[in-house]
């Protein structure tokens, strides 16, 4: 992943979508470029034409945390674009460290323990949707992804290049758009992650539609939310998920899914843990 061009396409693509009514602007006759002008941009954020187009072109050295917070209130950048365009920024700054994160992550003992003692579906994972470890509960309810020809599993890989992801996911677009999104704003964190680029790279060779979402920039946080599924086995799941960091173990979450109390989906998560526990117990002599 190039950082200066990352930059450069997430300030044209952010620009592209304000118009100049949104920013209080005066907008006289007809447009030739959708969105705001540069020239508009570089007023709001009250830096010269010159050096906004710099910045445009992905020549992003040095540039201060004050000038980035101007352009993110100037394009309107909600909080994940904003942590994203500094993240860029910095990735674009020719003597930042440049990080490779370890392809060997493992879940510790103490880490495990603590998921198999959830009564919840509860599942471990990296920066890069690699599903790692899971309780019981929670490799039951996503058999399909720790299941799928697309190994080692991996939430994106099964989405994008699995057809059994389109009857998994009852709302399969918006999750596959999410899943672009925590994974732009994970490159922008780790542009110098060998396995992510990796994986975007087989995701952008396979998957039209990963390529046409990708080239959006668009980012977002993946951290609690609501998550709609039709399982092989319980039919239909409406979850409420949370994304818990684990502190001591650098960009590692655990998920951790819930159902309302008396609804259906609890019904459907107690007769999918009465089957596992079933399919789990030993065959009897007799």
């Amino acid at each position: 992943m190039d950082a200066a061009q990352d930059i450069a396409e997430f300030l044209t693509s952010r620009r592209e979508r304000v118009t100049p009514e949104q920013v209080g602007l005066p907008s006289y006759g007809p447009r030739r470029v959708t969105g705001l002008r540069r020239e508009e941009v570089a007023s709001l954020a009250v830096v010269s034409v010159e050096y906004y187009k710099r910045l445009e072109r992905g020549a992003a050295s040095g540039v201060s945390d004050g000038v980035l917070q101007a352009l993110a209130t100037a394009l309107q950048l909600d909080d994940a674009e904003r942590a994203h365009l500094h993240h860029l920024a910095r990735a674009a700054n020719p003597v930042a460290p440049k990080r490779r994160r370890s392809s060997q992550q493992r879940v510790r003992p103490a880490v495990q323990r603590i998921v198999d003692a959830m009564a919840t579906p509860a599942i471990v994972r990296n920066g890069r949707v690699d599903y790692l470890s899971a309780n019981v509960l929670g490799r039951a309810l996503y058999a399909p992804v720790f299941d799928s020809r697309e190994q080692p599993p991996n939430s994106a890989r099964f989405s994008f290049l699995d057809s059994a992801a389109h009857d998994f996911y009852t709302d399969w677009e918006r999750t596959a758009k999410d899943l672009v999104a925590h994974l732009r704003s994970e490159a922008g964190r780790n542009p110098y992650d060998k396995d992510l680029s990796n994986l975007v790279g087989e995701l952008s060779t396979r998957s039209p539609e990963f390529r046409t979402w990708w080239a959006a920039h668009n980012v977002r946080y993946h951290q609690t939310g609501t998550k709609r599924l039709h399982h092989p086995v319980v039919g239909d799941l409406e979850l409420s998920y949370e994304v818990l960091e684990l502190s001591a173990d650098a960009g590692l979450t655990v998920s951790v899914y819930s159902a309302e109390p008396g609804s259906r989906s609890q019904e459907a998560l107690d007769l999918l843990a009465s089957w596992t526990a079933t399919s789990a117990a030993p065959v009897g002599d007799g």
